[in-house]
C-alpha cells in the first residue's frame, strides 16, 4: 500500500527529509508521493518514517494502492537495484 498525503498537509517540509525512497515531493499546495517510489519504508524502517515525523496526521493509506508486504519489499529491492 502506498502512502497518501491528504488536503490537512501544512507543507512543512517533515516527511521528505525523511523518505528514505526519494517519493515525497513537493507539490501545489500540498506535498505529494509517488507511489511508484513508496514502499511504506519496507526495507528500511518498521514503521513509515514520514508517519512517524508527520505533526498534523495526515498521511494515510492510499485505499487505491494496496499492496501486499511482498510487493512493497519487492519494490523496494528495485528501488535499491535502480540506485546501484
Amino acid at each position: 500500500m502506498s502512502l497518501i498525503i491528504t488536503d490537512e498537509c501544512i507543507a512543512c517540509d517533515a516527511c521528505r527529509e525523511e523518505c528514505p525512497n526519494y517519493a515525497i515531493e513537493e507539490g501545489d499546495p500540498i506535498y505529494v508521493i509517488d507511489p511508484d517510489r513508496c514502499t511504506e519504508c519496507v526495507g528500511h524502517y518498521e514503521e513509515p518514517a514520514c508517519v512517524e515525523v508527520c505533526p498534523v496526521d495526515c498521511i494515510i493509506v492510499d485505499p487505491d494502492n494496496q499492496e501486499t508486504m511482498e510487493e512493497l519489499q519487492f519494490k523496494y529491492e528495485q528501488l535499491q537495484e535502480e540506485e546501484a
